[in-house]
């Protein structure tokens, strides 16, 4: 049976397993154990900042979500940036990223806890995650996603 739960200091190895795998598919971005644990620790330290959730079956995790909450001024309301959003290689094609999106997760959350909006990036490339993000409803926005480094930590 699939569940969705908020994750605990207890799934940080996993998540980090899972994070190597979804930087190794996005080019702006390489895996680095250390630094995705350290962010991961501090979502889970200051839960206001953000909501890390897991797709399980069973014990076995199978997914995560990184929803990153602020508030948009265009809308006056909280807003979720879903930052990661990584299902495990062996278990993609079957269904979950749809179920993890709506069925039991995502969009239930956002819904039961006020957000107006779930905004994402992915890359220019990426054709599959473009695809199955269309297919789930979302937009393409006539924005572009710039970035300035104030310093790599």
């Amino acid at each position: 049976m699939l569940t969705v739960r908020k994750a605990g200091k207890e799934d940080i190895k996993e998540m980090c397993l899972l994070l190597q795998e979804l930087f190794t598919l996005e080019k702006d971005f390489t895996p680095n154990w250390h630094k995705q644990r350290r962010g991961l620790e501090f979502i889970l330290e200051k839960p206001h900042y953000g909501i890390l959730l897991l797709l399980k079956k069973g014990e076995e995790i199978l997914g995560m979500a990184n929803l990153l909450v602020t508030v948009s001024t265009a809308t006056g309301v909280k807003v979720i940036l879903l930052e990661d959003f990584i299902i495990k290689k062996s278990a993609r094609r079957k269904g979950l990223g749809k179920y993890f999106f709506w069925g039991g997760g995502i969009k239930k959350l956002a819904q039961k806890e006020g957000y107006s909006r779930i905004t994402l990036l992915v890359d220019k490339d990426n054709r599959p995650a473009q695809g199955f993000y269309l297919s789930q409803g979302f937009k393409k926005s006539n924005m572009d996603c710039w970035r300035y480094y104030l310093h790599q930590s």
